[in-house]
């Protein structure tokens, strides 16, 4: 960034500005000569040059004014030591999670709030586990927060078994953190349901967190009672609609939480589930240690430099080529 360390010395610019406004077009003493006119011009280019070699003297002062002013770059570079959080959001894609109690669907709210959380977490690494009646690993633990909200944005239902194996989910995060040597070691479970798949239970689940230092945040997203949710898988893997009723296990997110000194959350709609995530943004906060260390490069000797050769091409033209002689 370039910058002037004086630059209240560019006020002399402003009278030097009126100087040359007032003093231009200098103008030399002619004798005329009728009888010539048809054989010498009026105006050469050498007379025409000599008029303006006032203005490379103008221009030298004006280029040393602007010398005075210092200018200058500057260079900031930030050193960042961070003690960051290893977090793993676990997020449930079972058919459920395409009811319509949020807008559009409960799945499409949880993406886009995941994705606001992560775009806050810059110095963290963050991986993503989906389950259903399954679990995978959608993205390890990584830096790369695009990577982080690309792999998100991607989820979506229908890829595994239907179901919601909560256990499954919460044992395959924990496999992505067991070996984190980050001092902080968190899970955020998010879920519209009841366990009822899986083969690990999900309390066994959260024993082995708790006992590898990991804290469980769960989050139970959506209303109980008659919600708009899929019904039946279509041949073409779409899914039907239809009314039905809701049930959601409180109690097992509760004590899954509880468990791993996490926290329990319900989210019943989209600025609840906004909420939540900012709450545990500010349970979670990264340790950072910021060291800036600035560099300046002068560039005032390269003014100063044009303006001695403005001032040299002047002397040159002046008592060189177009040098005249006076009596």
């Amino acid at each position: 960034m370039m910058t002037l360390a004086q630059p209240l010395w560019l006020l002399l610019l402003l009278p030097l500005a009126w100087l040359v406004w007032r003093r231009w077009p200098a103008r030399d003493i002619t004798l005329r000569l009728p009888q010539a006119d048809d054989h010498f011009p009026r105006s050469t280019w050498r007379t025409l040059a000599r008029r303006g070699l006032p203005l490379l003297r103008w221009a030298a002062i004006g280029v040393l004014v602007v010398a005075m002013a210092r200018p200058q770059r500057k260079w900031e570079q930030e050193k960042v030591k961070a003690d960051a959080v290893d977090i793993v959001m676990a997020l449930d894609i079972s058919p459920s999670m395409l009811s319509r109690d949020f807008d559009p669907d409960r799945l499409a709210v949880a993406k886009k709030v995941a994705i606001d959380f992560v775009e806050k977490r810059p110095y963290d690494r963050i991986g993503l586990v989906a389950f259903s009646a399954e679990a995978f690993t959608q993205c390890p633990l990584t830096t790369d927060r695009r990577v982080v909200q690309s792999f998100i944005q991607e989820l979506q239902v229908g890829r595994l078994e239907d179901g919601t194996a909560i256990g499954m989910g919460l044992a395959t995060a924990v496999n992505r953190l067991k070996d984190s040597e980050s001092r902080s070691k968190v899970i955020i479970l998010l879920t519209d349901g009841e366990n009822n798949a899986g083969y690990i239970p999900p309390m066994k689940a959260a024993e082995m967190a708790g006992s590898l230092g990991m804290r469980v945040y769960t989050v139970g997203i959506g209303t109980e009672g008659i919600v708009l949710s899929p019904a039946q898988r279509l041949p073409d893997g779409s899914y039907s609609f239809a009314p039905r009723h809701m049930t959601f296990d409180t109690e097992l997110l509760r004590e899954i939480a509880g468990a791993t000194n996490g926290k329990f959350y319900r989210a019943y709609s989209e600025n609840d589930l906004e909420g939540i995530y900012e709450q545990i943004d500010q349970l979670e906060k990264t340790r950072i240690e910021v060291t800036t260390v600035s560099r300046t490069t002068d560039y005032f000797h390269w003014f100063v430099g044009l303006s001695a050769f403005l001032l040299l091409l002047e002397i040159l033209g002046r008592w060189g080529l177009f040098r005249t002689i006076t009596p």
